[in-house]
């Protein structure tokens, strides 16, 4: 693993309720290339709201957050086009019903990255074969169980070929038998490199696949380290009280 540092978060607050709930205070971390970090914690705790003000789907109330040396807290920032760096993937899938699986895929490619239809086209099927679903190309979502179209959901985001990709409980909506068929991707992704940040209930997961395991609670960054570290020897006592009640 590399030491370049991808994205970098100092002092990150978000506010809502005209300040009443401040769902993240003052949170710093490093992201660094390669990386897998898994942020685990309690609902409410302010994960899916870091994960979500990092391509600032959130706007933050303060604090910056650079992304390969750009601070694009700053509005002067084509927060789009850093975007287009940054993969995402929710809970919930995100496809387009009225569109088959392959128009899901090159749309945004063909559009925003001004990429041929056939080179988009080519490139989607590679991905679709690699997820065991290239069958699956002219179906549309509503013929996909949820785990396909969560693989479908990580795909379409690869096919913007993202520096990094960032998941928000991707398997919470899932049928339990599900959850592993979209891990699988996940922990491929991981190998080959991908930087990833991952919010999500599954330890198991965490534990094995992460770099760095993130706990927080109440929008504070309580402990982080290893999965070694946090599993089996957290430090804190919030950490300690969280893992024996979902471990």
């Amino acid at each position: 693993m590399t030491t370049d540092i991808i994205i970098s978060v100092k002092g990150l607050e978000k506010h809502f309720d005209e300040g009443k709930l401040k769902a993240l205070r003052g949170v710093d971390t490093d992201i660094r290339r390669g990386e897998v970090v898994v942020v685990i914690g309690p609902s409410g705790s302010g994960k899916s709201t870091f994960l979500r003000c990092l391509n600032l789907l959130e706007e933050p109330t303060a604090g910056t957050v650079t992304v390969e040396g750009v601070n694009i807290t700053d509005p002067k920032v084509n927060i789009n086009k850093h975007r287009e760096k940054m993969g995402m993937v929710f809970q919930h899938f995100n496809l387009f019903p009225h569109m088959t699986i392959l128009k899901n895929m090159t749309l945004a490619p063909c559009k925003l990255l001004k990429k041929s239809k056939q080179e988009a086209e080519e490139k989607a099927m590679a991905l679709l074969k690699r997820v065991g679903l290239a069958d699956r190309a002219n179906a549309y979502p509503s013929q996909l169980s949820g785990g396909q179209k969560q693989r479908i959901a990580i795909v379409r985001a690869l096919c913007m070929e993202p520096q990094v990709m960032l998941f928000d409980e991707p398997t919470s909506a899932l049928d339990p038998e599900m959850v592993g068929e979209v891990l699988d991707v996940m922990k491929q992704l991981a190998e080959e490199g991908m930087t990833m940040v991952v919010v999500t209930h599954e330890m198991g997961f965490a534990r094995e696949v992460a770099d760095r395991v993130i706990f927080m609670d109440e929008g504070h960054i309580i402990e982080e380290g290893t999965p070694e570290e946090i599993f089996n020897h957290p430090q804190q006592p919030r950490t300690q009280d969280f893992l024996k009640k979902v471990l």
